[in-house]
């Protein structure tokens, strides 16, 4: 398995209703974003923002990842902007982890 390859492993099942708890490995062991404990609070920042809370706010939930939608943040803020602010944890103000669903995703159901 490459090291930025997406992992998840099931660490327990429920034995009446069958869910399961496990562990996303976004593939960034080696730094402080690591795996992510499921099931997890996942808010979604569509164009890199938040509507109502602060990046403290967030870590203050014990927030550990936040959702982005690439093909909203190709338009609005966009690469530019996003290359000049140093990236997207840079542009919102954020160190935890971030899962981007891709362009194409977004546009079959668009479309």
């Amino acid at each position: 398995m490459s090291s930025n390859a997406l992992h998840f492993e099931v660490t327990d099942t429920c034995k009446t209703t069958k869910a399961r708890v496990g562990r996303l490995n976004l593939g960034r062991n080696h730094t402080s974003r690591g795996p992510i404990e499921t099931p997890v609070f996942m808010p979604v920042g569509t164009q890199g923002t938040l509507k109502g809370l602060t990046p403290e706010q967030l870590h203050q939930l014990n927030c550990r990842i936040i959702l982005g939608n690439t093909y909203h943040l190709g338009h609005r803020p966009g690469p530019e902007l996003l290359k000049e602010m140093g990236g997207l944890h840079s542009f919102m103000h954020w160190d935890g982890g971030l899962l981007t669903v891709s362009w194409f995703y977004s546009y079959l159901f668009i479309n």
